[in-house]
């Protein structure tokens, strides 16, 4: 029976908890929705809605494979956690080094960290529930509308990177409330680590052999990936190993957006230097939603043929979503700049 690709595979272990704050994945609207169950082998009926996710099998130490990283007193824990959990690290320690280069307290940053972290769960979570993937596994909305019980599993669940946005800026929010402080000022320190945060997390999806495209049809770029891990979309199957044998490379989409994620914390780290004198409160922020909403709309649209889409139109849902953030964040910019809202130099 093929193993279920969870995102949140070592959520039960501890060090995992925190890393779920940058799923795409983090799903995701063309979410990374991973934590659902895996497609069904070629010439298997496909499970209904109202089926519960394939569990995972016992675990087993002499058979941990290599998504397990080490054990601690007999419990696994796995890459994809520590990957996550040090890219949520790295983004809270960015947020405070930027807070502290604005002669801010540092401390703001790693207060928030919790409410943001929490929060940005539940909007992720939320995100997958109502999802509708396409890759054959009935995962989504389709099977949590049968089990409502089953969306407070998130040994079993999914995330979505751009409701972990919403509730994290949510968690923003309350955090400025509390320390009066303003908001976009924060939003400017805290949005470059998270660029930086998901440049990191999208390794988590080479641990666990998902998000990735279609064949390559290189003999030497692209990752192979195990019969297991394979999924069916609308178009192609690739459980079919007499069409997509073992040694297939497929694109690796986790490392197109892991790279484009880098280079926008770079690209913010730098304007919000060398501009410094010229920028209002949002405009980094309002650049982080420009930028990640490009970066997200040609990985999808390229390299997603499992990507949950809008009705029967074909456009994955995640590029309807990345327009918005593009719009939202070109709002933002031009909003702040207005001559009467100008606030001065920072």
């Amino acid at each position: 029976m093929a193993r279920a690709v969870t995102q949140t595979e070592g959520l039960g272990w501890g060090c995992v908890a925190p890393s779920a704050l940058f799923r795409r994945n983090m799903s995701a609207a063309g979410a990374v929705h991973r934590g659902r169950p895996a497609a069904s082998p070629k010439g298997a009926v496909a499970s209904p809605a109202h089926a519960p996710p394939h569990p995972d099998p016992p675990y087993n130490p002499q058979t941990m494979g290599p998504r397990v990283a080490f054990e601690i007193f007999g419990f696994p824990v796995y890459w994809y956690g520590i990957i996550l959990t040090s890219g949520m690290l790295a983004a809270t320690w960015v947020a405070a080094r930027e807070l502290e280069r604005r002669e801010h307290d540092p401390n703001i940053a790693w207060n928030a960290m919790i409410t943001v972290l929490g929060l940005g769960i539940v909007g992720a979570r939320l995100y997958h529930v109502f999802s509708s993937p396409g890759d054959g596994t009935n995962s989504g909305w389709a099977y949590y509308s049968q089990n409502p019980l089953q969306i407070l599993n998130l040994r079993n669940g999914g995330l979505g990177i751009f409701g972990g946005l919403l509730g994290g800026a949510l968690g923003v929010l309350i955090t400025a409330v509390r320390a009066k402080f303003p908001f976009w000022r924060l939003a400017d320190c805290i949005t470059p680590g998270v660029a930086l945060g998901q440049a990191i997390g999208r390794w988590g999806n080479f641990a666990n052999q998902e998000l990735y495209g279609g064949p390559t049809g290189s003999s030497w770029w692209g990752i192979t990936i195990s019969a297991e891990h394979r999924i069916r979309t609308r178009a192609f199957d690739f459980t079919d190993l007499t069409k997509f044998p073992p040694d297939t490379r497929f694109h690796p989409t986790f490392f197109y957006e892991s790279m484009w994620n880098l280079a926008g914390f770079a690209l913010l780290m730098f304007i919000a230097r060398r501009y410094a004198p010229r920028l209002r409160d949002g405009d980094v922020a309002g650049l982080y939603f420009i930028w990640y909403g490009i970066g997200r709309a040609w990985t999808e649209l390229l390299f997603r043929p499992d990507a949950w889409t809008v009705g029967a139109s074909g456009l994955p849902t995640a590029v309807l979503v990345s327009v918005i953030a593009v719009l939202f964040g070109t709002g933002v910019i031009v909003f702040h700049h207005i001559p009467a809202r100008r606030v001065g130099s920072r």
